[in-house]
Formats: C-alpha cells, sequence, structure tokens
C-alpha cells in the first residue's frame, strides 16, 4: 500500500448476496431499465474529512424525450450491509425532470467541506456512506422493506437502483466504492444495462440541478486558457483555484495506475523564467488509469483544485495542486522528457521553513532560501537523486526516507539526527513507488543502506511524511549490512536499569514478537536486573470489554524470556482505570517493572492502587515510599487520558535506590513539521509540562528526605532532550539526561519521516557512582522491527551517601575493571 494524498484502501469485491434455494444464489437486483429517469450520480463523503463539497448528493438525469413527472416519487437508501434494524430513508420528491436534464437532491450535510451545492429541486438529510450503500429511485413514498437483492429485484415500486462499494443489495454488480472525496456516476450516455459496476465509474462529484447550474464539471463557463506554470503560480494556492482551465500543455512524466488515487503527471517543456512557479502538474484520474504513455504530449482541459487530506478549512497540512475532471487529447507520442532537477548535496537550501507565525500559504515562495519552498517550486515536476542513502527505513506502507544531504548531522550509523527545533535536517525526503509491486517488490532497507544508481520521478506533498518523490526510475538496493547493537554485561557490583517501549504488546500478539523481545532483553540488554516496559496492554488487549488485568501478558513476555536463557523475571505494577490512560482504545496500557529477584530486591508496600498517591516519608536521614509501587499524584489533571508514572523503591546490595517509570502523553495534535502552519504549534507540550512539573515535584520531595538518594527517572517521554518538558525535569541540575551527555551523532532512540531523534529517557540523581549509560540500536533503524522504540540502559554503583564508602566503591569499580579488561 502507498499512502499519497488519497486513501490507498484497495476496492473490496462485492460477493452476491440474497437467498439461497437448491443451493443456487438469487440474484442480483434487478429493476426494469428505466426508460427515462435513472439515478445519474450519488456522492455520501460531503462535509467529511477531505472532501469539498458539505452535502450528500444524488442527481437524477432523464434519456427519455419527454418530461418525467417526480410527483409521487422517492429516493430511498440502505446501508450497504444492512442489519435487521436497518430501515429504508426517504426523501420525497416533486416537480419533473426534463428531457436531458438533471434532477438534485440534497442530502446530509457534514461538519467538513467549503462549498456548498446547487440549489436542489429537492431536499432530504439522510447521512449516507462515502464507501457503500444502495440508492433507489421509487414510485412511492413509502419506505421499502426489501434487504436483499432477490426481493428488492420482486419489488415493482423500484424504478431504478445502484449499489455501490461492498452494498448487498445492488443490479449485478456493485459499483465501485466511491471515497469522501469521489462520487459514482452513470456514463454521459446514461446507460442502463442492470449492472451497476457496468453504468457507474468512480470520479470528481458533479452535482447539477434541473436549472444545469453545477459545482462540478458538468457545466459551466469556458476553461481560460492557461500553461502549467500560470496554475502553479508564485505561491502554494493556485490563482486558478476552483476554475476551469483549457489549452493546458505538457508532457506525461510518469504515471499512476493502481490505488484510488490515479493519473499522470505533465511537465511544460517550455518553462518560464520564473524559479519560483513549478512546470509541473498532476491530472488526477480517481480510480480509472489514464490512457496515456510516458512521453505523449498532451493538451487538457479540467478544474484546478488544491487537495487537503481533510477539510481544507481547518487543516494543519499543506495541498497538492491537481488538474480533476480532466479531458485531454494526445497531441504526439514518443517525446524527450524535460531534464529532471537534480539533487546535490547543496540543491536544497539548509532553512527549512520561513516562520511567519502562521500560515505560509499566502506567502510568495522563496525556493533558494527555505527548503518547503524550494520543494513546492517543484511541485510534480520530476527530481532525481544518485547514490541515496536511506535515513528512515523501509515501512509496512512500502516506503522510506533518503537524504540529498549526506553529511548533515550524520548519525553513526547512517541516520541523520534531529538536534532542535530549528534543526530540522532539510536533505530528508520520503521515496514511494510508481512500480507495480508484482513487477518490483518494494526494497526493504535500513538506515545506512543505500538505493544506488538513479532514483527519479515526480515530487508531491503528502500528509504522511511531506514531499515525496513517487520513483518511476528505482535505484538498486545496496544493503550496508547494519546490526543489531548489543550491550555489555553489567559487572557483580553494578546496578543495570533498562527501558523498552515493547508496542502495545497484548497476548494476542504473535508468539514471534515475544521471542524478539524476549531476545532483546536476554542478548542485546544483557539481562538488566530492573526494566521498566512501556505500553504493556491488559489480558484482550485493543478489546474494549472492562478488562485491566495485565498478568496473562506478563506472564506470556517473561516465559519467553525464560526461554531464551534469561533470568525468571517478576514484576510490579498497578491496573489502571479502564479506558483511563490513553493509548489504544481498549488496550489500557501500562508502565511495568520487571526485575531479577536473584540480584535485586524489591521493598513490596501494600496501598497502592490506581488512584492512590504515593508519598515520601523519612527514617534516620533516608527516604522511603508511603506505597511500593505507587503512582504519582495519579488524579492530578496532568494525567488525564495519560499514562500515569509508577514508583518503585528496590534495595541492591544494601543500598536502596528509587526508579520511576514514565510514558508521558503522546504528540497527538500537533502540527505537522511539513505544515503550512510555521512554526508549527506543538499544542501536546502544554500537557507534557505540566507531566513534568508533577514528576520533578515527586522527585524534589524524595531529595528533600535524602539529598543523596539514588533516583532513576527513565521511560518514554515523548519528547526531546531540548523540549520545555524535559528540561523542566533538568532544571538546576537535580536529574542528569543521560542521552544528553553523548555525543551528537549518537542520540537518538527512535526514527520518525527520516528524522533520527529522541522519545526515550533515562535520567540520573547525583548519587550513582560511576555511570555507564548505553543506548541500544535493535529496532528503530531496521525495516523489520519488534518495536519501534530503542531500549536504553544504565548500570551504575548506588551511592551510599558516605564519603569514605563511595570512595571504596570507586576503587573496586576501577581493579574490577582493570580485571575485566586483562581477565575477560
Amino acid at each position: 500500500m502507498i499512502k499519497t494524498h488519497r486513501s490507498k484502501s484497495a476496492l473490496t469485491v462485492a460477493v452476491a448476496s440474497g437467498l439461497v434455494l437448491g443451493g443456487v444464489a438469487a440474484p442480483a437486483a434487478l429493476a426494469a431499465p428505466s426508460a427515462d429517469a435513472v439515478i445519474a450520480e450519488v456522492y455520501g463523503g460531503g462535509g467529511n474529512s477531505g472532501a469539498t463539497l458539505t452535502n450528500d448528493f444524488v442527481e437524477l438525469a432523464n434519456h427519455g424525450a419527454a418530461a418525467t413527472s417526480l410527483a409521487g416519487f422517492s429516493v430511498q437508501y440502505l446501508p450497504g450491509s444492512p442489519s435487521a434494524s436497518s430501515t429504508w430513508q426517504v426523501t420525497q420528491l416533486s416537480g419533473s425532470v426534463a428531457p436531458g436534464g438533471r434532477y438534485l437532491v440534497a442530502e446530509g450535510k457534514g461538519s467538513g467541506g467549503t462549498v456548498a451545492l446547487p440549489a436542489p429541486d429537492a431536499t432530504g438529510a439522510i447521512a449516507m456512506s462515502a464507501t457503500a450503500g444502495t440508492v433507489a429511485l421509487v414510485s412511492g413514498t413509502t419506505a421499502l422493506t426489501c434487504k436483499t437483492a432477490a426481493n428488492c429485484a420482486a419489488d415493482p415500486r423500484i424504478k431504478d437502483l445502484v449499489g455501490f462499494g461492498t452494498a448487498t443489495v445492488r443490479e449485478g454488480n456493485s459499483a465501485a466504492a466511491p471515497s469522501n472525496t469521489t462520487s459514482v456516476a452513470r456514463g454521459t450516455a446514461l446507460a442502463d444495462t442492470d449492472d451497476n459496476a457496468a453504468d457507474f465509474t468512480v470520479g470528481e462529484p458533479t452535482p447539477t440541478n434541473s436549472k444545469g447550474e453545477s459545482t462540478g464539471g458538468d457545466t459551466g463557463p469556458a476553461p481560460a486558457p492557461a500553461k502549467i506554470h500560470d496554475i502553479q503560480g508564485t505561491t502554494r494556492i493556485s490563482p486558478f483555484k476552483d476554475q476551469k482551465v483549457g489549452g493546458v500543455t505538457g508532457v506525461v512524466t510518469a504515471i499512476r495506475t493502481f490505488g484510488s488515487s490515479r493519473g499522470f503527471w505533465l511537465t511544460d517543456p517550455n518553462p518560464d523564467n520564473d524559479p519560483r512557479t513549478s512546470e509541473g502538474l498532476f491530472v488526477f484520474t480517481g480510480s480509472t488509469s489514464p490512457a496515456v504513455a510516458v512521453g505523449d504530449a498532451v493538451t487538457a482541459t479540467g478544474t484546478v483544485r488544491e487537495f487537503y487530506p481533510d477539510a481544507p478549512a481547518t487543516s494543519n497540512y499543506q495541498s497538492l495542486t491537481e488538474l480533476s475532471s480532466a479531458q485531454w487529447t494526445v497531441d504526439s507520442h514518443g517525446n524527450a522528457l524535460p531534464a529532471p532537477t537534480v539533487l546535490n548535496p547543496d540543491t536544497v537550501p539548509e532553512t527549512y521553513a520561513p516562520s511567519p507565525g502562521g500560515n505560509i500559504e499566502p506567502l510568495t515562495l522563496e525556493p533558494s532560501k527555505y527548503a518547503l519552498d524550494f520543494w513546492e517550486a517543484h511541485e510534480s515536476e520530476i527530481v532525481q537523486i544518485t547514490d541515496a542513502r536511506v535515513v528512515g527505513p523501509s515501512n509496512s506502507h512500502n516506503e522510506l526516507y533518503v537524504t540529498s544531504k549526506p553529511d548533515q548531522h550524520k548519525s553513526v550509523r547512517g541516520g541523520s539526527v534531529y538536534l532542535g527545533y530549528d534543526q530540522l535536517n532539510s536533505g530528508v525526503m520520503k521515496v514511494s513507488s510508481l512500480i507495480p509491486f508484482d513487477q518490483r517488490p518494494f526494497p526493504q532497507l535500513n538506515v545506512g543502506d543505500v538505493l544506488t544508481g538513479t532514483t527519479s520521478g515526480p515530487v508531491e506533498y503528502s500528509n504522511f511524511g511531506g514531499y515525496t518523490l513517487f520513483a518511476s526510475v528505482l535505484g538498486t538496493e545496496k544493503d550496508n549490512g547494519l546490526q543489531a547493537e548489543t550491550t555489555r554485561k553489567q559487572r557483580s557490583g553494578e546496578l543495570a536499569v533498562a527501558t523498552y517501549n515493547v508496542e502495545n504488546l497484548a497476548p494476542g500478539d504473535p508468539q514471534a514478537k515475544y521471542e524478539r523481545l524476549a531476545d532483546a532483553i536476554v542478548t542485546h540488554l544483557a539481562t538488566p536486573d530492573i526494566v521498566n516496559l512501556e505500553e504493556i496492554q491488559d489480558n484482550t488487549g485493543a478489546t474494549d470489554d472492562g478488562t485491566v488485568a495485565a498478568d496473562a501478558t506478563l506472564q506470556k513476555f517473561t516465559d519467553a524470556i525464560v526461554a531464551k536463557g534469561g533470568p525468571r523475571y517478576q514484576w510490579r505494577e498497578i491496573d489502571p482505570v479502564n479506558d483511563s490512560d490513553g493509548g489504544q482504545p481498549g488496550g489500557n496500557i501500562r508502565v511495568v517493572f520487571l526485575f531479577n529477584p536473584a540480584r535485586v530486591s524489591f521493598v513490596d508496600r501494600p496501598g497502592g492502587t490506581s488512584t492512590t498517591a504515593v508519598g515520601v516519608v523519612q527514617d534516620h536521614g533516608k527516604a522511603h515510599l508511603t506505597v511500593s509501587p505507587g503512582r504519582v499524584d495519579p488524579t492530578n489533571e496532568a494525567w488525564t487520558s495519560s499514562r500515569k508514572p509508577l514508583a518503585g523503591e528496590f534495595v541492591f546490595k544494601g543500598r536502596t535506590v528509587f526508579v520511576i517509570a514514565n510514558h508521558f502523553n503522546s504528540k497527538g495534535g500537533d502540527q505537522p513539521t511539513h505544515g503550512r502552519f510555521q512554526p508549527p504549534v506543538r499544542s501536546s507540550e502544554v500537557q507534557r509540562q505540566k507531566q513534568a512539573t508533577v514528576l520533578r515535584g515527586f522527585v524534589d520531595q524524595l531529595l528533600a528526605a535524602d539529598r543523596n538518594a539514588n533516583i532513576v527517572v527513565a521511560g518514554d517521554l515523548n519528547d526531546y532532550p531540548f523540549s520545555p518538558a524535559v528540561q523542566k525535569l533538568t532544571a538546576g541540575g537535580a536529574l542528569t539526561d543521560l542521552i544528553a551527555t553523548v555525543p551528537e551523532a549518537e542520540r537518538y532512540s527512535y526514527v520518525f519521516e527520516g528524522q533520527s531523534q529522541v522519545l526515550d529517557h533515562i535520567l540520573a540523581s547525583k548519587a550513582p557512582r560511576g555511570v555507564d549509560y548505553d543506548v541500544v540500536h535493535i529496532n528503530a533503524e531496521f525495516a523489520d522491527q519488534a518495536s519501534d522504540h530503542d531500549p536504553q540502559v544504565i548500570r551504575f554503583r548506588p551511592g551510599a551517601g558516605n564519603a569514605v564508602q563511595d570512595g571504596l566503591n570507586d576503587l573496586f569499580d576501577y581493579l574490577e575493571q582493570l580485571l575485566g579488561k586483562y581477565f575477560p
């Protein structure tokens, strides 16, 4: 599946439904072909995400020679998969439809969209599905009762009927599934062959009323003559937006022949002299493959649209300028393709985006100054990169990320490290493929691998990952042999504490996932004494049935660790209140302690519940927890719909160690780094700052009771070392963020959109001695992942709070290191 500016979900083939008699399926509904009024178009995506139109509609047409009265008629709708309680919804009609004319029925209105229907001839309030359903033109206004194809075929009141998507009730085979941005429409000849699949095709909605008024491509003024650079203009929004244009000339440079966003790219071989105006344009043909070939010179007419992946009025994303409802003629074949834009290390500007503090769409492009402006100025043109290094691994959507700037913040393992809000790696771009996967499977590459030779194709904006090169030529895979890391074993006097986000681990996950995660604990992390786990789901996983216990999940995981040769870990955790901690609905993810009882003891103090706050008491100058394990201020509004930190008191070689496991709220709701608002608003930071304030307050309580307390704060903080939340935790030096102490080229545990970055942290108080810290890269850089996070581990000798004892501990540590060096 390729994620582009439209959903790429495969169209579902409908299975004939109906009564089965004697082993023979009943026929699909076959209303007798109408000699006059028929259903011409059905659209159910009005007001939905990504829609331009605000309303659903049904359009009728008359292919007869005389006007047809609609008095006493109705339009009726049934869901695609009707249940026992489903009923036909009815909209009454009046008036008539002229010969060769149209009749528009407005239906339900959604919250999105920006364009109203032309004045309807009838109005209803039916909220139709965008993808599957049945619409019938009925003689009468009483609701139909049939719910199978056979029963509806036997109802003489049905004058015409269309089932689309996975509709149970249909004529012949159902029409293909439309979407939020497409409708099903009968051809211009209005043929009624009693086979919806043959009579209807998916395309842009074109609602037209009895006066011939339309918001689509049926009628309207003569198209304005325009060249591609005129259409693209010097800003992100076309000056011809929502207008018909004609005389659009160019050479076909690439074609998309699969998915529901098919079409082709044109480039004008006669450019203007303005570097701000792109010479490329995408011609959108919906789910129909265009009848053109690369090298064809065409002249096109159509409507210019700015496509957003969601509601344009509220979208955080950029738009794609495209030509919709297009018609074209092929003027010649086999033409030379315009020269591509070659991406070298200096081609794309270092500065990522202008920062006006708002919407950048009205701004005149400055492609020599800003990376986002550079890409927009080349939208839909062919770009080419040679020997492209992979900085984001191949994913399940058949995408990967490369960089045109191989030396920009290069990580030690070949990625591009994200080091600050103003230091996005501008050379990073996404690569998808236009080559059908049955001809060439998408390459499975890791960070540091290379697409050798030439990779080229048109570039366009995608809400999933920003500007994307859709490769019609894909380089050859070169595996540079990236290996999963393995950390060293802790020494006898060292306590090892790790943190690992295991990505929604649930009992229903494949055993192979458990085995890989267990191997990570045993082999790659060398069996830490304590492991903070994030995203442990309850015993029924994502099934939202009220279950909150996770003992089955943890038993399966600890059994897998033993099977890999590891110790029999014990666990401590507190079940959350059902559906109160965010994450995958029904999953009830939580943080958990695993610990090796042969190496470390857990201090159990009863009383910790999902809503009980852990406290701190002082005893002979030492700090202790009131409950262990215990949640940190769990009813504080900072933790609304988010995981609550879990504090535990451990003892290692007579020293008390406090470990606090965390999983802060996600970045959901933040504006994208590549969107139309710059700088992006990171609204989720507000809650994480509140969470950091609460957590830091608890750490300060521990240090107030014992300034030499051994404290480890670890987990997925969902934020960067330079973020306000993490800065709040480290203010004044009470805690040290260990990942900020390693070289910049090593500061990452997660890869998102080709940017190697930090979400996971281990922070430590001043007391631990001989601290040794390691990020163990085993997942984030690889196409084949057990989790999308890399684990981390800290090894240290707990401080005793006594200078003499701590000095002796340091001496013992030094001697042990020497012995380990010469007598491994």
